[in-house]
């Protein structure tokens, strides 16, 4: 693998990728800004459409057609994929290599993402989290996400996960892998599931979670405040809050404290509920919903964990 580009090119892929998603952040804002009068009408999209609302995955613009490359990035020790799932969809994902025979070679994180654009949209992401750790990143794209098939929704997703995992414990090059779920948004939630059901196994030794939320329907209040009274006819629940304390492996928190999709309180609640032996709060005051992946100390906080998590030093990053 290349030496890493100079840190203002990853700062750069970053900010492109913060940029779009909070062109998406505008869209899920939509709803909040209604008025009261619309009760009844949002109510009726609650129930009817919330897959729709819940799983923008054609936001932005081509999402569903347009994938970005690790290579756009100058990302060069990649392997696309197309991963079957046991109730017949195939999955997009991208598995890039850390620095081959680093100290953190055997370690895989495997990146579930928030609930609109597609996996290419979370490569410099990626790319920062292998310059800043050096690990290895999986990255599993959602059924009706990118150029996955099938439709989102709940059952689906979980599905998608436990596909996912299931691949790498059976592909010999990561077969003895330390793994580490690593999940934004929605795609925390999506980890906190799939950690506390493969967590006995021994192979998972982190969680890191990023601006989740309690449940959506506790979730719903902020997001589509005239619907509050009606949260309960949300059956894409996702009730985080009911299995993070069932979490035994270390968990970090990165709460962005600006966040105006997820009111910080998920986070600090989730936190507050966590029983694990070890778990991090690591509060970013100046981030919001998508930007906190560039509060000074983000990844510095991640490749810390991973340290402590996996139980090796610390990484040290390379310099050009």
């Amino acid at each position: 693998m290349s030496s890493p580009a100079p840190p203002s090119t990853s700062n750069s892929f970053l900010e492109q990728t913060v940029s779009l998603m909070s062109s998406v952040a505008g869209y899920l804002r939509l709803p909040a800004i209604a008025s009261t009068g619309a009760a009844a009408v949002l109510t009726s999209l609650l129930y009817f459409k919330q897959k729709a609302l819940i799983y923008p995955s054609h936001i932005p613009a081509n999402s569903r057609t347009d994938l970005p490359r690790p290579s756009q990035f100058r990302i060069k020790d990649y392997e696309e994929l197309i991963i079957p799932t046991n109730d017949g969809e195939k999955l997009s994902a991208f598995y890039i290599r850390g620095p081959r025979g680093g100290p953190n070679s055997n370690v895989t994180v495997i990146m579930f993402h928030g609930n609109a654009g597609n996996i290419g949209h979370r490569l410099p992401i990626a790319r920062t989290l292998i310059e800043s750790t050096g690990c290895n990143v999986f990255m599993l794209e959602y059924r009706g996400y990118g150029i996955s098939t099938g439709e989102p929704d709940e059952t689906g997703l979980n599905i998608d996960a436990q596909t996912g995992l299931d691949y790498l414990r059976d592909r010999a090059e990561t077969r003895d892998h330390k793994l580490l779920v690593y999940g934004q948004s929605l795609g925390g939630a999506v980890s906190v599931k799939l950690v506390a059901k493969n967590q006995n196994r021994g192979d998972i030794y982190g969680l890191i979670l990023e601006n989740t939320f309690l449940s959506m329907r506790k979730l719903i209040p902020s997001i589509i405040p005239p619907a509050k009274y009606f949260a309960v006819l949300c059956h894409q629940v996702w009730a985080t809050d009911t299995l993070i304390a069932s979490i035994k492996v270390p968990i970090l928190f990165l709460s962005g404290l600006q966040d105006e999709i997820v009111p910080p309180i998920h986070m600090k609640r989730l936190h507050d509920m966590a029983t694990t032996s070890l778990k991090i709060w690591k509060p970013f005051p100046g981030g919001d919903h998508n930007s906190s992946v560039l509060e000074e100390g983000y990844f510095d906080a991640i490749a810390d964990f991973v340290g402590t998590a996996t139980g090796q030093p610390t990484y040290k990053k390379e310099t050009s």
